[in-house]
């Protein structure tokens, strides 16, 4: 039985503020033993948890929890016009501080609208805790008025999830939350609390240790996979680092970077990873799988050795699994050992948190190079240089008379500057925006890898604004995805959450036309969205946005893309909503179709690179 102390502010929230840590403390002392109800030790939890901003909106069942949550001094409540619009904005809060996101709901559909943003941080190893109210405890199974099971709904698709009855068992059970959330693999936890036990009396008292049976919070990774990973890469001819998320999740970007300067690999950052490692580093190929680059499409494929960091062999990444790398030996170090040979054999697997991975194979690595000498990777580096200089990503100009998209992301990546958070939708937009955008710190690119979720992007631009107010937030959307959770610039503008929005509108739901240009005959089924290229505009976005307390701007051309942009970055005080309109018929490329192997890689429409161009023989 494992048995912790119960998570403190600087256990779960690291970095948090300082000035949070002692009033949270506070706040469980001062509560130790006192008489309330059990609302109000939902809102004393989560002053003892060290949290200070949480997305929600309420209704029937959670009702009792909202009266006292009006009195906290250090609960700062931002109410969505949509409870999705809640769980993006926690998970995007959380991606961009690094500390867990916290969502409220009531029961029956105002918890099933966060079943999406839960399966959403599920995939992409999100921390967030979401607190549902559920029917009186009398009234469970009943069919009662907005009843909806969300324990069973959400157990495929959170970390851990509970149904309180019980006012006694509230502090537990959210102090186990925010440690489940935060420690090992990040992940969602649900905790769904009944009004009957909301209301009711209860002594509180924030417990002091924590017994988790079974739970894994990350072993120390074992020193003889360690020393066998160092050796594997002391001596491999064509070594490659294949980043994943996880780099970020566990803050390990520092150990990254000394080991990619110690090895000499090559290394690719994923759509999850970008910016574990700046994209400025000579030795970063760029990203990897559907829509990488061909230099790390490459270089992958032709590996001898492949060093997997907190990546799960999806398949965006590999194409056909069978004939990913072939002829590479796998290491795959992750802290969730299930992952571990999941979707590729692995060689040499190493589990562990990725911050004691790094600080025992660098070290590792030196002891084998001060015993056999550093490998010689200079042809290696020949052939990877050749592909990315003969194969870099770039776009044609348009031929329709409307903008570029990749024109404007660019644009705006070199514009807004590296220290802006960018977050994003699903699609085409979200692919140029991984694309064109140099990525030079983790935490900068936030979007919804796994899952794919349209409409992720504006409400994770408002967490991530509410966590990092001092930082520029970009969401950069598709006229598509913005339709579907628009509304929560509202929210931004009551709150005054000022965040910038860029519509790459090309008047389509892109990525499908995209895929029905190439693999349906340019039949386009129920893609056009008349939102920019017509004599109508529905929505016009400007007058959306301006109804919803925004600015609006209307950018139509590639020559107003800089001076659109700047007007954009001078205006602090409000949210801003630009539509560019760009052509529909601009694709993201390179490509690997859906189900074929990475050696299919097309540069272009019609173009496949010549694998073996300068290749060592």
């Amino acid at each position: 039985m494992a048995q912790v102390k119960a998570p403190k502010p600087s256990a779960l929230m690291s970095p948090a503020p300082a000035s949070a840590r002692p009033a949270a403390t506070a706040a469980a002392a001062a509560s130790a033993g006192e008489r309330m109800t059990g609302a109000q030790a939902i809102v004393r939890s989560l002053e003892a948890a060290g949290v200070t901003d949480i997305f929600g909106l309420p209704g029937g069942t959670i009702l009792p929890t909202y009266d006292p949550l009006m009195d906290s001094t250090q609960l700062r409540h931002i109410l969505v016009r949509h409870e999705q619009g809640a769980g993006h904005a926690a998970e995007g809060y959380a991606h961009a501080t690094g500390r867990p996101g916290v969502c409220i709901a009531t029961s029956g559909p105002g918890a099933t609208n966060l079943v999406t943003p839960i399966a959403d941080a599920n995939m992409d190893s999100i921390p967030l805790v979401a607190i549902t109210g559920q029917v009186a405890a009398a009234n469970i199974g009943t069919d009662a008025f907005q009843e909806a099971d969300i324990v069973g709904i959400t157990q495929p698709i959170t970390k851990h999830n509970v149904l309180v009855t019980d006012a006694n068992d509230i502090p537990r059970a959210i102090a186990e939350a925010f440690y489940i959330a935060t420690h090992g693999r990040p992940g969602p936890v649900l905790v769904d609390v009944a009004k009957s036990a909301q209301q009711e009396s209860m002594t509180f008292n924030w417990p002091e240790r924590i017994e988790l049976p079974g739970f894994n919070a990350g072993a120390r990774p074992h020193a003889k996979t360690v020393q066998e990973a160092a050796r594997l890469l002391a001596t491999a001819r064509r070594p490659v680092l294949y980043v994943g998320g996880g780099v970020i999740r566990s803050g390990a970007s520092a150990g990254l970077r000394r080991l990619t300067d110690l090895s000499g690999a090559a290394a690719v950052t994923t759509l999850m990873a970008r910016g574990a490692l700046p994209d400025s580093h000579p030795q970063n190929l760029g990203m990897p799988g559907m829509h990488g680059t061909v230099a790390a499409v490459a270089a992958l494929q032709k590996a001898d050795l492949v060093v997997a960091l907190g990546a799960r062999f999806d398949d965006r990444v590999t194409g056909k699994l069978d004939s990913f790398a072939p002829n590479a030996t796998i290491v795959h170090a992750d802290i969730d050992p299930a992952e571990i040979g999941k979707n590729r054999a692995v060689d040499v697997p190493i589990v562990g948190d990725l911050k004691e991975v790094f600080a025992a194979l660098v070290p590792a690595l030196e002891a084998e190079h001060e015993r056999h000498g550093k490998p010689d990777l200079e042809a290696w580096w020949a052939q990877l240089d050749d592909w990315r200089t003969t194969y870099s990503l770039g776009y044609t100009p348009t031929d329709d008379g409307h903008g570029s998209p990749q024109y404007v992301i660019q644009r705006l990546g070199e514009i807004a500057g590296s220290d802006t958070i960018f977050t994003s939708g699903v699609g085409q937009h979200q692919m140029w925006a991984s694309q064109f955008i140099k990525y030079e710190r983790p935490n900068t690119w936030i979007n919804s890898g796994g899952l794919g979720t349209m409409g992720f992007s504006v409400p994770a631009a408002m967490g991530a604004k509410v966590g990092e107010p001092d930082r520029t937030v970009w969401a950069i959307d598709g006229d598509g995805c913005f339709q579907m959770t628009n509304q929560e610039l509202v929210t931004c503008a009551i709150n005054n959450i000022p965040i910038k929005v860029a519509i790459i509108n090309n008047s389509s739901l892109g990525m499908v036309r995209q895929w029905q240009t190439l693999f349906y005959d340019s039949r386009y089924s129920n893609t056009d969205l008349h939102t920019g290229h017509g004599t109508r505009r529905i929505p016009d976005f400007v007058k959306l946005a301006e109804a919803m307390g925004c600015v609006g701007l209307r950018c139509e051309t590639d020559a107003d893309v800089d001076a659109t942009i700047k007007r954009a970055m001078e205006i602090n005080d409000q949210p801003v909503v630009v539509d560019f309109t760009v052509s529909r018929d601009a694709m993201v490329w390179p490509m690997v179709a859906s189900g074929t192997s990475n050696d299919e890689i097309q540069y272009a429409r019609g173009i496949a690179p010549e694998w073996d161009r300068g290749e060592e023989e």
